[in-house]
């Protein structure tokens, strides 16, 4: 009986120390994730940070409120345009500041790209 005993707890320590390495390998994947996220996170709010800077010297007041106005409705929007003003600063192609009539503008042409969808009753 003590021989059956032993070889079911050899057995039951076996799966043991499976579910012990599985649990720990888990635990090492979600902190892995964990950084990978938080990594990404930094580096969008420099990002951010970098596109914020930049726009207080190419905007002028009134197309900074603008900008900011979409930024609550269409916070993806709002990044495009910011990083459109920053490509075409930094290749010369754009005269500083831009006002607003000039960033009303680029909003138009950046949204022309997107897909107009209507609906019809029937």
């Amino acid at each position: 009986m003590s021989e059956s005993m032993s070889v079911d707890d050899s057995e039951l320590e076996r799966i043991r120390a499976s579910r012990r390495a599985e649990i720990q390998n888990q635990i090492e994947s979600q902190a892995q994730e964990q950084m990978q996220i938080e990594e990404q996170q930094v580096v969008a709010e420099q990002e951010a940070s970098v596109l914020n800077e930049a726009m207080r010297t190419i905007l002028t007041p009134e197309a900074k409120e603008r900008l900011s106005r979409v930024e609550l409705t269409r916070p993806e929007v709002a990044q495009g345009v910011k990083r459109h003003l920053v490509n075409l600063h930094n290749q010369g192609n754009l005269s500083v500041p831009v006002d607003d009539r000039t960033l009303k503008a680029v909003l138009v042409q950046l949204n022309s790209n997107r897909r107009e969808s209507t609906i019809r009753r029937i």
